[in-house]
């Protein structure tokens, strides 16, 4: 190795904070002392200069490199600290990459601001490569010019920032990529969206209007069926019809329950919330029940305490008339039991039967649509599992739970909870029925509109044959001309009739034509609130199609009492 120059080793005793004077000797003991641990010291920063990590090296700005480490020079690809010890115009070609440029940029940086910290820089190395480094300069105040400098290899870091930017370049193009498949996929998704909600749109639609034309032929039926019934026939015959009769009525709760179905799904239910008396709410229930439960040899008993709630008649009405129907149906022997109880500001309506109960694992399933539990055979089904599905999507329209507990072998309870009322209103003053002497019903003058022949026909027969004198038509002209000017006792209509016109509208203008409140029943498929709006309007009451006999036969006596 070659020894260094005097101007070196002065550099080099410089950059170790030693002078000339480290070299004399002193013959006084405490000066001697402290020579020595002069020495010690610049042996120990001379050991650390050459065995550093990083580079270390000494520069002038008018001269060059004057002293470096063995780190910088392995750095650089050298092996001698010496082979980079270069001048001035050496340094901008042999060191910096950016060449004379760079080091005119630094020199300029350390004169103005004394340090140059954090500077990120590639250094050539001796096959030509670089390496990058951060470089940490110092301008000695001391001595002019003489800078110190303290270099550490970054190639490591850098890569692996290039490395993470790569990755999150390819991150995010793969992120972009699956955007578009994504937004491309919620596209479709929405296309399909689109074309279900139609398909289904128009399934509701063609349901409705299916259903409401196989109700007229059904309606037509259940009166001739009904007409049959109440004459004398022979044993083989009564089977018959009862039979019949009994085929129909299946056929009508699948229609109404495929009818509700269809317009809670098409959410066209629109809940009329307001405050009724909890006996104005249960009183017809029971009434209504109690031959449904005498027929299956059942006892039905009703506890109505005096409260009151908030809540949609109708639709509350039709989820208590569902539990009823399904008590007396699955219910071999004992009885049912229609009551309510107070819970807090919430009023508990319930119906408890003694029927053969529900295991808990068939509970959640019971309100399924087409299910019907522990039925293996076609003969053993009762409906097609449609009531407590609909029970369900009635209840949430009204914000009201159902609850459902169960013992196999012992029976059901089925309730729901509705808002109570805090004051309970006066109770209707309701005239006292008075007792009817005879039939009211023969000799009457009945007028019965509607477009389909079939029903004209099958209620001439039925209203015939309970002795009233029936007129008919299928419009408001054929009515004037059957009429000829004398006003019929009562009218029953259907509400739509031909070319968009409805029953409401031929009655009232009878009424008119004629100067009298004819009485009007109106017999319709529609259970829309459009109809019965149009109904309360006119004061007619409304009688669903397929029309049941017995209740239409109520209906007329009272209204011709």
């Amino acid at each position: 190795m070659a020894r260094p120059s005097e101007a070196q080793q002065k550099a080099l005793a410089g950059l170790l904070g030693l002078g000339s004077q480290s070299a004399r000797k002193s013959h006084y003991p405490e000066l001697l002392a402290r020579l020595e641990e002069l020495e010690t010291e610049r042996n120990r920063y001379k050991w650390l200069f050459e065995h550093a990590v990083h580079g270390i090296f000494q520069a002038s700005l008018l001269e060059g490199l004057r002293a470096a480490n063995p780190a910088l020079a392995r750095m650089l690809g050298y092996d001698d600290p010496q082979q980079v010890l270069w001048t001035l115009t050496d340094m901008a070609s042999h060191l910096f990459m950016g060449g004379e440029a760079e080091l005119l940029h630094i020199r300029e940086r350390l004169r103005v601001d004394g340090g140059l910290f954090g500077y990120i820089t590639r250094l050539r190395r001796k096959d030509g490569s670089h390496v990058d480094v951060l470089m940490n300069l110092l301008l000695k105040p001391d001595e002019e010019g003489l800078v110190e400098g303290f270099v550490a290899d970054i190639t490591e870091r850098i890569q692996a920032q290039q490395r993470l930017q790569a990755l999150n370049d390819e991150l995010e193009e793969r992120v972009a990529s699956r955007t578009a498949q994504l937004q491309t996929l919620n596209q479709q998704l929405r296309e399909a969206r689109d074309v279900a909600q139609a398909a289904n749109l128009s399934k509701d639609k063609y349901l409705a209007a299916a259903s409401h034309d196989l109700l007229q032929p059904l309606n037509a039926a259940r009166l001739l069926v009904s007409t049959l019934r109440e004459r004398q026939l022979p044993a083989a015959e009564i089977l018959l019809v009862e039979r019949t009769h009994q085929a129909l009525e299946g056929a009508e709760d699948l229609l109404t329950d495929l009818l509700d179905i269809s317009k809670l799904d098409q959410a066209a239910i629109k809940p009329d919330i307001d405050v009724y008396r909890l006996d104005e709410v249960l009183a017809p229930l029971a009434s209504e029940f109690q031959s449904v439960a005498a027929a299956a040899g059942l006892t039905l008993r009703a506890r109505i305490p005096n409260y009151a709630i908030h809540t949609d008649l109708r639709l509350l009405t039709r989820i208590l008339r569902n539990f009823l129907s399904n008590a007396c149906r699955y219910t071999s022997q004992g009885g049912v039991l229609l009551a309510a109880r107070r819970r807090g500001e919430r009023l508990v309506l319930e119906v408890w039967d003694s029927g053969r109960g529900i295991a808990a694992d068939q509970l959640s399933a019971i309100f399924l649509e087409f299910n019907q539990l522990d039925v293996g055979r076609a003969a053993d089904r009762k409906g097609v599992g449609l009531g407590l599905a609909i029970v369900e999507r009635i209840a949430a329209i009204l914000g009201c739970p159902v609850q459902v507990r169960s013992r196999p072998g012992r029976g059901s309870v089925f309730s729901i909870d509705v808002p109570l009322c805090r004051d309970v209103p006066a109770p209707v003053a309701v005239a006292t029925p008075q007792p009817v002497i005879g039939n009211p019903l023969p000799g009457r003058r009945l007028l019965v509109l509607d477009n389909e022949v079939s029903i004209l026909e099958s209620m001439a027969a039925l209203l015939g044959q309970w002795g009233c004198e029936v007129l008919t038509a299928t419009d408001q002209e054929a009515a004037l001309q059957v009429l000829q000017e004398q006003a019929p006792e009562l009218i029953l209509a259907d509400f739509h009739l031909d070319h968009g016109i409805t029953g409401c509208q031929v009655v009232q203008h009878l009424r008119e034509h004629f100067g009298v409140a004819i009485p009007a029943v109106m017999i319709t498929a529609d259970r829309s609130n459009r109809c019965r709006q149009a109904l309360q309007a006119l004061g007619a009451p409304l009688l669903n199609k397929p029309v049941k006999p017995g209740k239409l036969r109520a209906v007329l006596s009272q209204l011709l009492r």
